[in-house]
Parts: structure tokens; sequence; C-alpha cells
């Protein structure tokens, strides 16, 4: 077996199950699960007619690079939403089986695993894709801490430069997990001032990026940041998906669009690793690509239920509106997962402790003694979630 299999640590739910492990929770209530970032809307009726109209297309195998249509709604939409000039549907974007999968191979083609020194810098808290997919490429993942009291920046500066200089590969996440920061043009010029000078290739995790609050300022995107600072795309690429956006997460439908030589070679790695989308899923993911009015009517359900959850949380925790994304990032008063395990015994909901979606790094866990809650269940749920959440809060 590879022996870097070992180096993975448990994913967060895991932990989670071994937290709650012997607990009986009051069975007078029903479960509510506010643990996974899973959408719970319904998905569109023209996405569901879209695939299953599609299925007499399984009878032929899809290119992995995904077919021209597809494709150019994909680049159609990027510059529809980033206010592009222009994207090339041919050779800088390129469809994937939703961005986790793409996440994880990325790093595969782009870590050289001869260099024995390679580093794989992600946020600290992170989506722990980022770590794994760091120690199976052979690298060492740093950790770069965002804490509450600098913003949820991500403090590069504390990263020597002989690390920079091995580094390969930067994640970043914006709208972030699990903090909902969103990047500003400032803090891509940093980014860009790093590439520009220690040449690693940077991966912008952006599936979050269509759930925010003002539908007259969405989240600033990478490719966007770039064209707005005048550069092309030179070793950035970003990752977005259909799941939160359009309410289809077992669709497993994304793209990576940017660098056209990062997708060429990510092309070929995927070439060999199995990688093409459904011809079924490429059409429905075509339409729903074509489509902005159910992402706006998904955008004001999600707007509804912070609206209303916050002010109740307000009463008995220090709760914050994030900047986009359907997290709450909430300090709590007790360690983190003893608060997620007496929240679940005593009122039979489910929290992430946050120490579980981050590492010790520079002498703390940025995660502990928060707890992350997905706002992704309908309305009713999420308030009757956060009325349990209060009165459990307000007996400690």
């Amino acid at each position: 077996m590879n022996p870097r299999l070992r180096s993975l640590q448990p994913y967060p739910f895991e932990k989670l199950r071994g937290l709650f492990e012997g607990v009986k929770p009051n069975p007078r209530l029903a479960h509510i699960s506010l643990g996974i970032g899973e959408p719970q809307h319904p998905t569109p009726d023209l996405i569901k007619r879209a695939l299953s109209g599609s299925l007499a297309k399984l009878a032929s195998y899809p290119p992995t690079a995904g077919g021209d249509p597809l494709r150019q709604a994909i680049a159609d939409w990027l510059v529809l939403r980033y206010g592009l000039r222009s994207i090339d549907s041919k050779t800088e974007v390129l469809p994937v089986n939703g961005s986790r999968e793409a996440l994880f191979a990325l790093a595969q083609a782009v870590v050289d695993p001869e260099r024995h020194d390679a580093v794989v810098v992600c946020p600290n808290p992170f989506y722990q894709i980022y770590e794994g997919a760091a120690l199976l490429a052979g690298a060492r993942p740093h950790y770069v801490n965002t804490l509450s009291e600098q913003g949820f920046a991500a403090d590069y500066d504390s990263i020597p430069e002989a690390l920079w200089r091995r580094t390969q590969l930067l994640y970043v996440c914006s709208p972030g997990n699990p903090t909902g920061k969103v990047l500003g043009l400032s803090e891509w010029k940093e980014i860009f001032a790093l590439t520009d000078r220690y040449g690693f290739v940077i991966a912008s995790d952006e599936c979050y990026s269509e759930i925010y609050f003002d539908e007259a300022a969405p989240p600033l995107g990478a490719l966007q940041a770039a064209a707005q600072l005048g550069r092309g795309f030179e070793r950035l690429v970003m990752f977005s998906s259909l799941s939160k956006r359009s309410n289809v997460p077992g669709m497993r439908s994304g793209f990576v669009a940017g660098d056209a030589a990062i997708l060429r070679a990510f092309l070929l790695y995927r070439t060999y690793h199995g990688g093409a989308m459904s011809p079924a899923v490429q059409d429905a993911s075509t339409t729903a690509w074509r489509d902005e009015a159910h992402v706006r009517e998904n955008r004001r359900k999600y707007a509804e239920k912070f609206a209303r959850v916050i002010p109740m949380l307000q009463t008995a925790l220090r709760v914050e509106r994030p900047e986009a994304g359907f997290y709450l990032w909430v300090p709590t008063p007790i360690p983190d997962t003893e608060f997620a395990r007496r929240l679940y015994a005593e009122q039979n909901v489910t929290v992430l402790p946050g120490s579980f979606l981050a590492r010790d790094s520079d002498g703390v866990n940025p995660g502990a003694n928060f707890v992350r809650m997905a706002l992704v269940a309908e309305i009713g749920e999420c308030l009757e979630a956060g009325r349990r959440i209060v009165e459990f809060t307000r007996k400690l």
C-alpha cells in the first residue's frame, strides 16, 4: 500500500462520529444537522429535466475535456459573472466532476515528486482536501493561520522566504470555508506578487462564490482580480461548482479555469485518471450555467435564513454575518468539542467543532473554541435549530 496514506488524518466527520460515540441525544427532539455543508434546497426543475432528457447519451463515451457546448456555457458565464473581456473555452476551461475531485487531483499534477522538500501552502482552518492532496502528492502542507483578530485574512508575512522558495502550490478559498471571508483586490495583489517572486501555482477554490447577500456586490474572483490588475492568468487556476450554486451536490459537476498551460497538463493527467463527465450531466450542467434565475432565488432563501437566524443567536452568542457562503463561524463559551457534544446530547442539534477543521500552527489551533454551523436546511428547520442553540447556550 502507498505509505503516504498513513499520513492522512481522519476526516472531520469521522472525528465527529467519534466525539458523539456513546451519546444518546434527547429523544423528544427530532435531529437537526447544521454540521455538513450539503445544500438542502430543492434541485431546480429545469436541471432535472435537462438531465433526464439526455439519458440516451449514456450510450457514448464522453471526452475527458468535455463537450464544446458545456465549455462554451462555462466561458460565457465567467465573462458575464466576472466582467472578463474574454476567456478561451477550448484552452482555459476544463469541466470536472465536482471541485473536490479537481482540487485534489491538481496537486498530483502540479507537485514535482522529485522535489523532496516541496511545500503546499493552505489556509488554516481549511478544507481537508488541500492537506490530503499535498500529502499524497509527496509535499509537506504548511498551514497559514486565518485568525478572527486579523479579520480572517491569511498571514502570509508569517511564512519565511526559505519556505516560500520550496512552495509549489498555494490553496486559496474565497469565500472562505468556514469563515466566509472574501479576498479583496489588495489581498489578491499580495498573492500575485508572491507567485511572481517564487513561481508557485495558485489554486483558488471559489465553490461558495454564488451565495452572497447583496445582488449589487458579488464576491471578487481570482480571474476577475487578475484582469483588474492588468494581468493574465499565468500560474492561476480557479475552481467552481454547481453543488452550492444550483443545489445539485449529487450531480458532481464543476470546472477549472485559468492558465492554459496548467490546464493542458491537468487534462493529460485527467485523461489517465479517468475524469470524464457523464454526457447527461454535461447537458444538465450546460442548462444550469446558462440560467441565473434559480441562482438568485437560491440566494434569496439563504439571505432570509441569515436575516432571521442571526438575530436569534445573537441573544446568546457572539455571531456575525459572513461576507458570503452559508456557514456561521461562531465562538463558543466553552471548548468547541464540549459545546458540540453537549448540544447534540441535550438538543439533538449537530454542529461541527472548529478544531476539527484546523491544525496546530504557530502555537495555536485557529479553529479551537469555534463551531461551524451550516444553514443549509429549509428556513423552518434552521429557525428551530437556532431556538434550541439559544436555549442550550443560556444554560451554560
